[in-house]
């Protein structure tokens, strides 16, 4: 039989995890990038033209880190388990 206390606990977990997931993805993103940056100017200095190229992974990589974000912080506002419970409502009604 579950409780209120089991409930809780699960959600808890459940948030952590979203959380945990986006700062581990922000983490690689950074230390990545800073990698790719590293190589840009070794590798610029080496042939002379100075060519910017990690800007391209930087931006396109950082769109999807920004979606990351934005979803995880719509799921810690409980806008989905509030969506649920409103459906639910609405079938009890029936």
């Amino acid at each position: 039989m579950r409780t209120e206390d089991d409930d809780i606990q699960r959600i808890a977990r459940r948030r952590v995890a979203r959380k945990t997931g986006f700062y581990i993805h922000l983490l690689v993103y950074v230390l990545v990038n800073a990698g790719l940056y590293a190589v840009n100017l070794w590798t610029a200095s080496i042939d002379g033209h100075g060519i910017r190229w990690h800007q391209f992974p930087l931006l396109g990589w950082g769109l999807g880190l920004a979606i990351h974000g934005l979803v995880t912080w719509l799921s810690l506002t409980d806008l989905r388990e509030t969506m649920v419970d409103r459906e639910v409502e609405r079938l009890r009604r029936r």
